[in-house]
This record gives C-alpha cells, structure tokens and sequence, in this order.
C-alpha cells in the first residue's frame, strides 16, 4: 500500500506536508529556518503529538546550521524557547526538545555540532517510525471479532513521523481482515477527521464514511460501532488523557452504550510527572476557528467563543491504552515497565 510521508529531511532542508491544504492539494513547505518550523506547528501545517515532535528536533538542529561557536549556542537556546512556545500541550514536543538540548549541553562548542544535532534528529525520527510498528502490531490485541470502527481527529501518518497510532492499527487490523469499516468523526472546527484521517483511509483503501461530530451518539444507538480508537497528546501518570476536543464526549457515550473505547499512543506521550488530568495545560485557540470556516465568515468575529484545542478523558472512562510496550488496562501503571 501507499505510503505517507509527512516529515522528511533531505539535502539539509525539511520537507512538510501541508496539512491545511489536504485533501484537495498535495502541496510540501521546503525550508531550513526554525522559525518556520515554529510557524508551521502553530498554524498546523504540521500537526499531531509525535510529528510535531519530529519536526521540532529537525528545527533546533537546523537552527545552528550556518553559526558556530557562542552564536551557536545564542541561537540554539533561542530557538529552543521559540519551539516550546509553540503547543503547550503535546508532550511528544518537549520530549523531543529536551533530548536535543541535552545533547547540546553536552556538545557546545563542537565544531561538528550541527552534525551531531541532526542525527540525533533523525534518530528521533527513526524511533518514531519503530514505535508506530509496535503500536499497530500490539493493536491488533484488542480485535475480538471482525470490527466496526469509530474513530476522532487524525492518529495517523499524518500526525507522525512514521505509519500513526490510532489509524496505523485500524491499517493493519484491516489488512488482516479485522476491520469491516470504519466511521470518521469530522472533527470540528478544523475538520481533521473529514480532511486528514478520510485522506489517509481512502489511501488505504480503507471502507469508511464521514460524520459530523455530533452523529457518533446515534451510530451507537444504531449498534453500528463495535469499537473506538482514538489517539493523545499527552497521557496523566494515572491515565486521564488528553486529546483532540470531542474525546471525552466519545468516552462518555461509549460507556452508556458499553463501547470500547482505547487510547493508542507512543509510551513517550505517558507523562510521568503529571499526576492527573487536572494537570495538563490545555490549549486555547484562535476564536476565530469558530467563527470562520477557513477563509468565509460564518458569524461575527464580535462574539465571544469557547475554542480548547483538547480535553481530558479521565482513566475510568478508557478501556485500554495501547503502546509500543503493550497493551495497559485500568487501573493504569506505567512505572513497571
């Protein structure tokens, strides 16, 4: 099958696909500057916990390419605060981040440190693409019977550096005949479900159909979903886990109607310093995602809109989260493994 590339590095450059403009245009930014890098996460050019990660490491060693010595070391740790401002709530961005600024400290005056900065950047990419393996492989676990699927947002090649989470298992529990369809939550107010994750199945050859947000609670009622799979951007020490806003609705229907529902995330996305879901910092965004469908005025701009980027599912409403570790079920422990 066809596969997606969402993040590369080649000649120096890194190469994004837009996200904004799929699925009716394939078109790729092409640049070498960290600012726009930065630019691109914040505007969702490139989005997606662990893919913003990869894409953030290729940022802070491509921002020392052209300087040496103290500006070097001006630059890196300005292009390190630049990146971390960009998502609050992804922890996959400051994973990679801080792996980069480690080896930085270690190596500051390095002549050789772009070098050394960029393989560690690849290194982080390749590891991403290890785990999406992992994860689509450990998924297949929790396939009783040929399924039904719903899923939120995009978990896919898109929102990775390698084949996705949430959408590489449904590939891979498809190709061995454990997925008859699948369902795609639009996504609003950006609509990645509709655009991003309908784009990635239909390059699949994935059976699936779009709806709007507010239908899931009816194709349940109609017995139509066996089962949802979701992704995160950053999982609580106890579970709780946040993700694209609409999740938690998904987790409250999926226990009445008794549904269920996992979590499918890199280990990297468990923060084990977050006690609970009360602790991660939600993002707020431009309220004028809601007040404007992309480029058209849909109400006055003068109103004022709730716009979080996420919510929180707490642990109890999640039947499993599948990692590249395994499978982990309530009630959640990471610290073991």
């Amino acid at each position: 099958m066809k596969g997606i590339r969402t993040v590369e590095f080649r000649e120096d450059a890194i190469y994004l696909l837009d996200q904004t403009k799929l699925p009716l245009n394939e078109e790729y930014i092409v640049t070498d500057d960290y600012e726009r890098i930065a630019l691109s996460i914040e505007r969702l050019e490139v989005r997606g916990a662990p893919a913003i990660g990869v894409a953030a490491a290729y940022a802070l060693a491509l921002a020392v390419k052209n300087v040496k010595g103290d500006e070097a070391s001006q630059v890196f740790r300005t292009a390190y605060k630049r990146i971390a401002l960009t998502r609050p709530t992804a922890v996959n961005l400051f994973y990679a981040i801080d792996e980069m600024k480690d080896l930085f400290e270690q190596n500051p005056d390095d002549p050789d440190l772009y070098s050394k900065l960029i393989k560690k950047a690849i290194a982080i990419h390749l590891e991403d693409i290890s785990l999406c393996g992992a994860i689509a492989a450990n998924g297949i676990n929790v396939f009783k019977k040929k399924s039904r699927v719903l899923t939120h947002c995009n978990a896919g090649a898109l929102a990775t550096g390698g084949g996705g989470t949430a959408v590489n298992i449904i590939r891979n529990a498809f190709e061995k005949g454990l997925v008859e369809y699948v369902y795609v939550d639009e996504t609003r107010p950006l609509l990645q479900g509709s655009r991003l994750t309908a784009w990635e199945l239909s390059q699949y050859g994935i059976p699936f159909s779009i709806n709007t947000d507010s239908a899931a609670a009816f194709l349940m009622k109609l017995g139509k979903v066996d089962l949802v799979l979701v992704g995160a951007d950053r999982i609580a020490a106890n579970g709780d886990t946040a993700n694209k806003i609409g999740t938690y609705n998904l987790a409250v229907l999926c226990n009445y109607h008794k549904i269920p529902f996992y979590i499918a995330a890199p280990f990297t996305t468990i923060d084990s310093g977050c006690g609970d879901g009360s602790k991660i910092k939600i993002e707020e965004r431009n309220k004028k995602e809601l007040t404007r469908f992309f480029d058209r005025q849909i109400t006055s701009d003068e109103y004022n809109a709730f716009c979080p980027a996420f919510d929180v599912t707490p642990y109890e409403l999640i039947t499993g989260i599948i990692t590249e570790k395994k499978v982990f079920e309530p009630p959640f422990s990471f610290s073991h493994v």
